[in-house]
Parts: C-alpha cells; sequence; structure tokens
C-alpha cells in the first residue's frame, strides 16, 4: 500500500507533469498562430524560466510559457559569454550529419586523416571553386574533405541540373572536379539526393556554399585556406 508521502509526491509531480504539457501546447499554439503552416520540428524548456525553446522550420525561436510572446535571435549566457542558440545548433548539426549516409556524400579522403568536414557547396560558386581548387592540399593537411551537393538556386536552375548530372556521373569525383573548373558536363538524369540535400541544409539553418561544417557541429562560412583550416580544426586559440 502506497504511503502519503508517495502519494503526495506522485500527486505533485502528475500535476507538474499536466501543467508542463499544458504550457508546451500554449507555446505550440502560438507559433501556429503566427506561422499557420509551420513545421515545429522540436520543442523544450529553454535555459531561461518561463520560455520554450523550439526549432520551426529549421529556425531557432524563444516562446514565453502562457503563449504570449514569441522572438528569435540568440540567446547568450551573460556568465562565459556563451551563446547558446549556436551551441544547440552545433550539437543538432552534429547528430544529424553523424547520421547522414555516406552515399549521401562526394568524397575526397585524405591518406593520412586528422579530420573529416562536410562541405555544403554548389557547382557554380566562386568561393566553392576556390576551395576545391585546393582539395589536394586539404588533404595533405590531413583534412579530408566530405561535399553535400547544394544548389541554392533551386530546382528550377542550371546549377541544380548540374548537381543532378555530377551526381549521376559515371565518376563523380572527377565530374564534380571538371563542373567545378567550369568545363561542360555531360547532361544526366537518375535518382538522386539533390532535393534531400536542400531540406537537409534548411534543417540544419545553412543558407550560403560553401559552408564547413567541422566534426562538432560548429560552422565556418565562405572559403577557409587549408594551413588556416587545420589549425581551427585542431584547436588553435
Amino acid at each position: 500500500m502506497q504511503n502519503p508521502v508517495q502519494a503526495l509526491t506522485a500527486a505533485m509531480l502528475a500535476m507538474l507533469a499536466g501543467e508542463a504539457g499544458a504550457n508546451e501546447d500554449k507555446a505550440r499554439a502560438a507559433i501556429r498562430k503566427l506561422v499557420p503552416d509551420a513545421e515545429v520540428e522540436s520543442i523544450q524548456k529553454a535555459p531561461m524560466p518561463g520560455w520554450y525553446s523550439a526549432v520551426v522550420n529549421g529556425t531557432d525561436v524563444y516562446v514565453s510559457a502562457d503563449g504570449a510572446h514569441l522572438m528569435s535571435g540568440s540567446l547568450w549566457q551573460v556568465e562565459g559569454q556563451k551563446n547558446l542558440t549556436e551551441a544547440a545548433r552545433a550539437e543538432r548539426r552534429r547528430e544529424t550529419l553523424a547520421d547522414l549516409p555516406d552515399e549521401r556524400k562526394i568524397h575526397f579522403d585524405a591518406e593520412r586523416e586528422k579530420h573529416a568536414v562536410t562541405v555544403f557547396t554548389a557547382i557554380d560558386c566562386g568561393y566553392c571553386r576556390q576551395l576545391h581548387e585546393q582539395v589536394a592540399a586539404y588533404n595533405e593537411q590531413g583534412i579530408s574533405i566530405e561535399y553535400v551537393l547544394f544548389p541554392r538556386a533551386g530546382a528550377d536552375s542550371p546549377s541544380y541540373d548540374d548537381a543532378v548530372s555530377v551526381w549521376c556521373a559515371a565518376d563523380r569525383r572527377e565530374a564534380l572536379t571538371l563542373a567545378k573548373r567550369g568545363e561542360p558536363i555531360e547532361p544526366r538524369m537518375c535518382p538522386n539526393p539533390i532535393g534531400e540535400n536542400r531540406k537537409l541544409a534548411q534543417k540544419l539553418g545553412l543558407t550560403s556554399t560553401p559552408t564547413i561544417v567541422a566534426p562538432d557541429g560548429t560552422v565556418m562560412l565562405g572559403y577557409v585556406p587549408p594551413l588556416e583550416l587545420r589549425r581551427r580544426l585542431d584547436g588553435a586559440p
């Protein structure tokens, strides 16, 4: 038979769980009131009391527990000057990319690998081409480059068609290198992940190319020279 203390504890926990569930429902309702077609990917208590943090269509937002207020942007922890929002994003990227099959990427692997980075790239962006021109230098620094094709211009663009043609080539590495040099490649069509890659980039909050994602989920935007990238990955100050 349950004693009175156990019964009271169980009742209080049930009450708190019910209150938390009601507050979460209010937060979800507030989001959908502002953005009716929003996809609420996740929602949980925020580091600041009385608020929830949510990921909505790949964007981090914060909603008050009563559903009255919503804000977007970065939440900073004053002590230590830590960007809590970016830390949460990095962890989501790390977890998501850890589950991304190797078959979705085009690999340029280092012989003596020290680090492996995921690079969201387009065929025709200037800095993407500059990065790829030095892919051998990255490999020499022990950095493997794992490309995810991400044509930002959309499905009805030449960049998207080129990405599909590269993916469908018999030798994807060679086709990608030729395409990034601006050389013509044979148009091809086959089952491909390019559309899914665009959705993945949106989910991870990535909007530009090249975007370099480190193993811990942190990002570096644009072209980073091989020596500098190795320095950052090694954690040099």
